[in-house]
């Protein structure tokens, strides 16, 4: 009892015997493992079954259509014939690895409170981009999610990146949880905590009302660690910063009608005129008539270089 792989039933062909063609490497494989298992032997491209000799012309029937019985039972299952349909390529989230420089028990903080990513198609809730990551994270080793729960946007994939601190090309999370707990004993703003003063807060910064305002309303948004430049905050730390300040802008609105514009500043370093080295946001309100010409805002930090 010979055949090649195109006579395997079910190709088209009429049996053991009928015509030639180049064997598809698949098909080849399945008389590669017969032959591995003593159940066939190759000559010359051709497979014969060991001991077909000795079968009767009724045998070989009964065992041709078991044969074809197996083949279509295993065709309709799905991916069946051999051939698992093709899959898209995985998105840029769904690729599966772990995060260099990862660090067991050191999970960062909340990363983009507030930034929504779409609702599941189960139309379960929405959920920030910062429960998804956080979600994504393995108990041991921060992993990427092989499938997450919510697809990222472009812009949040990009936000998620930039909620990593990098050193050299490696994401490095060794001590950061813990350099959120920096405060300093003579600090006013370290202080802040639990004073009273504290006007609007999140888990990374707080807003309290400037004791010598500018004008009516000027705030300050503060990050709860202690460091002097604000500009070297961690991301989800700028994040949050901006948040307060939103969140009070919105409120000052709500609560003065003349406010028609603002001023946003940050003093970065003694020369720039900080004078309380623990970084912080001045939000200004400004409103019309407030001060004889307005033009050129912050350019007036220094004398005469305001208008231009």
């Amino acid at each position: 009892m010979r055949w090649s792989p195109t006579d395997l039933p079910g190709n088209g062909q009429s049996g053991p015997g009928a015509g030639h063609r180049p064997a598809d490497p698949a098909k080849r494989m399945v008389g590669k493992v017969l032959t591995d298992n003593g159940i066939t032997r190759c000559e010359r491209g051709t497979y014969a079954l060991v001991g077909g000799e000795e079968l009767s012309d009724g045998e070989r029937d009964q065992l041709l259509e078991l044969c074809r019985q197996r083949l279509d039972a295993f065709r309709q299952q799905p991916g069946g014939g051999g051939v698992c349909p093709p899959q898209p390529p995985p998105h840029p989230d769904q690729r599966l690895g772990e995060v260099p420089g990862a660090h067991q028990d050191q999970r960062p903080l909340r990363v983009l409170r507030g930034t929504r990513a779409p609702a599941s198609s189960g139309g379960g809730p929405h959920r920030s981009v910062g429960e998804a990551f956080r979600e994504a994270v393995e108990p041991r080793r921060f992993r990427r999610p092989l499938q997450p729960a919510v697809p990222l946007l472009p812009l949040q994939r990009r936000q998620a990146r930039c909620c990593l601190p990098t050193q050299e090309g490696a994401t490095v999370f060794r001590g950061l949880q813990a350099s959120y707990a920096r405060r300093e004993a003579d600090c006013v703003f370290c202080a802040l905590e639990g004073s009273g003063r504290v006007l609007l807060e999140n888990e990374l910064a707080l807003c309290i009302a400037n004791a010598y305002p500018v004008t009516p309303g000027h705030s300050l948004v503060i990050p709860r660690r202690h460091g002097a430049d604000g500009l070297a905050l961690h991301q989800p730390e700028s994040n949050a910063a901006v948040e307060l300040l939103k969140e009070r802008r919105e409120q000052l609105f709500a609560q003065d009608a003349t406010i028609s514009g603002w001023n946003v500043g940050l003093n970065s370093g003694e020369a720039a005129g900080q004078t309380v080295f623990h970084a912080h946001w001045h939000l200004i309100p400004r409103r019309e008539d407030d001060c004889e010409e307005p033009r050129g805002g912050v350019r007036g930090v220094i004398a005469g270089k305001q208008g231009y």
